[in-house]
């Protein structure tokens, strides 16, 4: 498969990215994927990247970054297409627009439990940083939501 562009989200994107999200299991109720999806397109630092086969969205990486290290959110593929490296696609892309913008660094999270993706981002590469992560929400409805999902952790 000839890997895949990544282009900037559209309005005509966001069902679509969406519906994916929903079938990868990547929806938390604390984060509305409209609303996320908004704030990625609303700052210059920011972006949904996604890409398409037969006019679906079929891949997406969130891609953004604080001026010394970028992140990748909502990296997903499409189930029926796993295997026809659209995962290594997606970094790519990811780390080609942190590139572009003389971002050095790129961090990412993935849950301890999700071994698979874990050693996917192995191979690409990408090595336990030893850190821990630390949260606190900002927005009270979303500390809300979070608490009501996970139990407080």
């Amino acid at each position: 498969m000839t890997p895949p562009e990544f282009l900037p989200i559209t309005d005509a994107d966001v069902p679509g990215a969406i519906a994916l999200w929903e079938r990868c299991g990547t929806l938390r109720p604390w984060n509305p994927p409209e609303q996320d999806i908004a704030d990625y397109r609303a700052h210059p630092t920011s972006d949904m990247l996604v890409a398409h086969d037969t006019g679906r969205v079929v891949a997406t990486v969130g891609v953004g970054h604080d001026g010394h290290r970028g992140f990748v959110y909502y990296v997903a593929t499409d189930p029926d297409m796993r295997g026809r490296g659209l995962g290594r696609a997606a970094m790519d892309a990811a780390e080609a627009w942190l590139a572009a913008r003389g971002v050095k660094k790129l961090q990412l999270l993935v849950r301890e439990t999700n071994l698979p993706v874990i050693g996917f981002y192995q191979r690409l590469g990408y090595e336990d940083g030893q850190c821990r992560l630390m949260q606190k929400w900002l927005d009270p409805e979303r500390d809300r939501l979070f608490r009501e999902a996970t139990g407080g952790h």
